[in-house]
């Protein structure tokens, strides 16, 4: 059962150190451009719309995060 759950731990540490690092980045940059349309423009619609992007983003990134995961966890069982 130890090399389980050192497998394991060696799974978690290699999905925690690839992090989500772009997607946040990308969704930072979409909250900065959402109030730049927002409060600079002025152009309120565009500036919600694109204020939907990040949780989008972040929902997009989590996913395939997720799907690594699993991934990694099914070799472990083969």
């Amino acid at each position: 059962m130890v090399d389980t759950d050192d497998a394991v731990a060696d799974v978690a540490e290699d999905v925690d150190a690839d992090g989500l690092g772009t997607a946040v980045i990308a969704s930072i940059g979409s909250v900065a451009l959402a109030l730049y349309f927002y409060y600079v423009r002025g152009d309120k619609q565009r500036g919600q719309f694109v204020g939907l992007w990040p949780t989008t983003i972040l929902a997009v990134a989590s996913y395939f995060k997720l799907e690594e995961i699993r991934q990694k966890l099914d070799e472990l069982d083969a």
